[in-house]
């Protein structure tokens, strides 16, 4: 793959990322706010700049939506955790800590300090890997021998523009951002890339495929688009 970093004005960086097999123009923007345009190999950079350009309007509500969502006591981060904060005058420095249920943050600032906010960050995404490590094999195996299909290993990561990827390989990556996710389009999501061990694309074949183990597979994935693979107030 080859890719060419870019500064476009009213945007800001963009990247442009040929890949083989590709036929069309692709845009994404991740969870931080940083766009990337996918372009055929056989076409020129400038098209990617142009297509931004086009879209610009767009991306630009988008890095605004994709801005940190501030976290809050009480807040619930993925199956099984609470995030809580304690303001301790007396501190030094900003700690944290994770037990089975909860996720603590102690500090000398208030808890909408964006120092005391990235510390939560940090530590709620850890909370949710830790998660999403037990319980994100467990769902795979038992829907791929539910359903008769196959995979060669699964992969948690911190995945930002999307939920899940399938290699050609069958190997499947699951976003540990999963563990936001109601259970209904957790197992979408895990059915998702198990098809595609069989189909690595979204033709027909895939679809009709999908629809079998999932009713209405069209209205979910228009339903997890609402969300982000980020930190979630819900």
């Amino acid at each position: 793959m080859a890719q060419r970093l870019v500064y476009i004005e009213g945007i800001g960086e963009v990247t442009l990322a040929k890949r083989r097999g590709t036929h069309s123009l692709r845009l994404s923007i991740n969870a931080a706010g940083r766009v990337r345009i996918g372009l055929p190999y056989w076409a020129p950079y400038a098209a990617g700049i142009s297509f931004a350009k086009s879209r610009a309007d767009w991306i630009n509500e988008q890095q605004v939506l994709n801005q940190h969502a501030k976290l809050r006591d009480g807040m619930k981060i993925g199956k099984a955790h609470t995030l809580y904060f304690s303001h301790d005058p007396y501190a030094t420095s900003i700690k944290s800590r994770i037990d089975k249920i909860g996720i603590y943050i102690t500090g000398p600032y208030g808890d909408q300090d964006e120092r005391v906010q990235s510390k939560a960050r940090m530590i709620s995404e850890k909370a949710l890997y830790n998660e999403a490590k037990v319980i994100l094999p467990q769902r795979v195996k038992s829907l791929s021998s539910l359903h008769n299909y196959s995979y060669k290993e699964l992969r948690i990561r911190k995945l930002t523009s999307r939920w899940g990827s399938c290699s050609s390989h069958k190997v499947i990556t699951l976003s540990y951002f999963l563990m936001q996710l109601p259970w209904e389009l957790i197992d979408y999501v895990i059915l998702h890339e198990l098809v595609h061990t069989k189909y690595l694309n979204h033709s027909p074949s895939f679809w009709r495929s999908l629809e079998k183990l999932v009713s209405g597979a069209k209205a979910k994935q228009k339903e997890i688009r609402a969300h982000k693979p980020r930190i979630q107030p819900f």
